[in-house]
């Protein structure tokens, strides 16, 4: 075979590779191949959408399919996916804080058409015309996000109630029954601000560590960062749960603070409806008494399931939001902040004699709060902060099952305006 000969088998070898997707970038290829191989009778539709995507949308839409679940692979149709991102592009032209979003936010937070694991409803046509009011409105994006979280109640006619179908109900079936919990209450939300280009995602927690229940609320993502709102708003960064969110444990997975990624990100998303299937990772035996024989039959309920929908740990950000509330919050003259932290050892200036125990603070006989101390790895500069009076005696009871520790300090707070606590175990 002459050189020439070889050179032409190659040419037309990448030229076939690259015109299987015409328009879509290399790294689309490979997950593509295997989407339409798991998509089996359904694979014809996604070439559908593939295929009659415009060329600037067609990124986009090899994103959706290239990272779709398996359930949705062998389900949806090219008209919904097609609709679905013409109308997310749409937005992207229309307003200017889309436009301006880098492809890697508008691909994971504006563009997919669901959440979790909820019905897969075509909302976004008419979210995008339903909300349009609302963001054309606003000066920027921050006025649009608060305009559509004081609006959406009555736009939508849906509001909280647990004689809702599902946990995980989808945004056309809330609106037909009129009613949700926070799950779908915060999917209505997310998509709402998905439909005029706003980044949005559900965050939730499987269970707050005082074991009173579990929560799913809505993040914006606004200039590089991400906030919370809620259907029923205060406003940014604000509302009724912060104090338990601020208290999650980071060494206790049923305790972290989740926020939901539709691209894989190694780690499902342990939060709301998915909740169970933490219970294959979590060491039940550690857990109260009382609590052990529900998520027993939780674990027994998800074993051999997989999860699929991904999600971050971002419980550090929320204790970060609880902690700097407490510390801007306004003292009484009998108040003081007081700034925990729990020792090994007595070698109380490296890193790595900290000890991340829960904190639970008695005043007599009553568990007025509680927290935990910062880890090794946490800035030396952080701490476990608790709002206390002044010249009052306390107990403070350290404890971490996994580590066999349970001790108790008995102190009593000073004068002054900020208090330093070293709570250091005894052998």
């Amino acid at each position: 075979m002459n050189k020439l000969h070889l050179i032409g088998i190659l040419l037309l070898f990448t030229w076939s590779c690259t015109t299987n997707y015409p328009n879509i970038p290399q790294q689309y290829h490979s997950l593509l191949d295997s989407a339409l191989i798991k998509a089996g009778d359904n694979a014809a539709e996604l070439e559908k959408a593939l295929a009659e995507s415009s060329k600037k949308q067609k990124e986009g839409m090899a994103f959706l399919i290239s990272y779709m679940p398996e359930c949705d692979l062998t389900t949806l149709t090219a008209d919904f996916l097609l609709e679905n991102v013409d109308y997310a592009y749409k937005a992207r032209e229309k307003y200017s804080w889309c436009a301006n979003l880098p492809d890697s936010v508008f691909f994971n937070e504006v563009l997919p058409y669901a959440n979790i694991s909820e019905d897969r409803d075509a909302w976004r046509k008419d979210f995008y015309e339903r909300f349009a009011s609302y963001a054309e409105n606003s000066d920027n994006m921050v006025e649009a996000i608060m305009s559509i979280a004081r609006n959406i109640k009555d736009e939508v006619d849906v509001e909280y109630n647990t004689n809702r179908s599902k946990v995980d109900i989808s945004p056309l079936q809330a609106m037909k029954e009129h009613m949700a919990t926070c799950t779908g209450l915060s999917i209505l939300l997310t998509d709402a601000y998905r439909a005029v280009g706003i980044p949005s995602r559900l965050a939730g927690t499987a269970m707050w560590t005082n074991y009173k229940g579990n929560h799913t609320w809505s993040e914006v993502w606004i200039d590089g960062g991400w906030q919370f709102i809620e259907y029923y708003p205060d406003t940014l960064n604000q509302s009724w749960f912060v104090a338990d969110a601020g208290k999650a444990d980071p060494d206790n997975m049923l305790h972290w603070i989740y926020a939901a990624s539709y691209k894989p990100t190694g780690m499902p998303y342990y939060a709301a409806v998915d909740a169970p299937y933490i219970m294959q990772v979590v060491d039940t035996t550690k857990l109260p008494g009382q609590m052990r024989p529900q998520y027993e039959e939780m674990k027994i309920e998800a074993a051999g399931i997989e999860p699929y929908i991904w999600g971050h740990n971002v419980t550090q950000r929320y204790i970060n939001i609880y902690q700097e509330s407490i510390k801007n919050s306004k003292l009484n003259d009998d108040e003081l902040i007081a700034n925990v932290v729990v020792f090994a050892n007595e070698d109380t200036s490296v890193s790595a004699s900290r000890l991340s125990c829960r904190v639970d603070v008695f005043e007599g006989d009553k568990n007025i709060n509680f927290g935990y101390s910062p880890r090794k790895t946490d800035d030396m500069n952080q701490f476990l902060q608790f709002k206390l009076k002044k010249g009052t005696s306390y107990r403070f009871v350290v404890s971490s099952p996994e580590e066999q520790i349970e001790q108790e300090f008995d102190l009593s707070t000073d004068n002054t305006p900020t208090q330093d606590i070293q709570l250091i175990l005894t052998n």
